[in-house]
């Protein structure tokens, strides 16, 4: 399901002394089965157009379209709950929003909200408990036993448990140790690509954004300040380091290197074995010049 963002604007607590504008002039293209990460100082705008994804806030001027649905600021949209069932949002620390005696009943909540049978929801949660990495017997648990951990992977399976086409990441992995962190944004990426799913990811880490991102979104004021692929997005630190945004650490330490050589690498490496191979390169065209 594709998703579309046409001159959007939005003012929080319009039409008072506390009106703010937090989004202007947003246009942005989200095609189906594409990983799109988000990033930007603090207050830049991110988490604004992250709920205008899936409608919980509607635009104050401008078009979202999301599927074959067109939210008009125009015109006030009714019946957004099939919006809502495709376009799953994980909010940081979901675990926060647990509330049932069981996990079984808990990632069912959302299923038999929208209609599903009893049968099929049970289903749908014996299936997701294993494909979060928990065991099939955590079904039976209170989740409120569980780790903080284990009690996030529960509520990412409820959000499964809806069958979206669009997975919205609001800082999943916020709180985590390092390896929870990246056990967390492996599973999601191992589902991204599994059930063919769009993703989108509002991100601090510069290293999820250029390990996971198929595109890069550059807030900055509440304006679209780039979208690139993570390559070109992290070509130039100096000018994300001027938005109060910081680069991967392999790009950071390229950027130093080629300050310290007098020289640019041939390319911006993403990754240690890209920079290893570049270096490489470097001094192979150093002892033959």
């Amino acid at each position: 399901m594709d998703i579309t963002l046409r001159e959007v604007e939005y003012k929080y607590q319009i039409n008072t002394p506390f009106e703010r504008l937090a989004i202007q002039d947003v246009n942005l293209s989200i095609p189906q089965g594409i990983f799109v990460a988000i990033i930007g100082h603090t207050g830049s705008g991110k988490s604004t157009i992250l709920q205008h994804l899936n409608a919980l806030i509607q635009p104050t001027k401008g078009q979202v379209i999301i599927g074959d649905r067109v939210i008009d600021a125009e015109k006030k949209e009714k019946n957004l709950k099939s919006i809502r069932q495709k376009v799953g949002i994980v909010f940081q620390f979901p675990e926060h929003q647990l509330f049932e005696e069981t996990v079984e009943k808990d990632i069912c909540f959302g299923p038999l909200n929208f209609g599903v049978s009893e049968e099929e929801a049970k289903q749908r949660a014996r299936t997701l408990i294993t494909e979060v990495g928990l065991p099939e017997e955590t079904l039976q648990k209170s989740p409120f036993d569980l780790s903080g951990g284990q009690m996030r992977r529960v509520a990412i399976a409820g959000v499964l448990a809806m069958e979206p086409d669009v997975l919205v990441l609001d800082e999943p992995t916020a709180g985590l140790d390092p390896r929870g962190r990246t056990e967390i944004m492996d599973m999601f990426y191992r589902l991204h690509k599994e059930k063919d799913l769009s993703t989108i990811l509002v991100t601090h880490s510069m290293e999820d954004a250029s390990k996971f991102a198929d595109e890069i979104v550059i807030m900055n004021h509440g304006r679209v300040e780039q979208v690139a692929d993570p390559r070109t997005t992290f070509s130039d630190p100096q000018a994300l380091l001027k938005l109060g945004l910081d680069v991967p650490e392999v790009v950071k330490f390229q950027y130093l290197l080629e300050q310290r050589l007098g020289q640019k690498l041939d390319h911006t490496c993403l990754t240690i074995e890209e920079l290893a191979e570049a270096i490489k390169e470097y001094q192979k065209r150093g002892a033959s010049s």
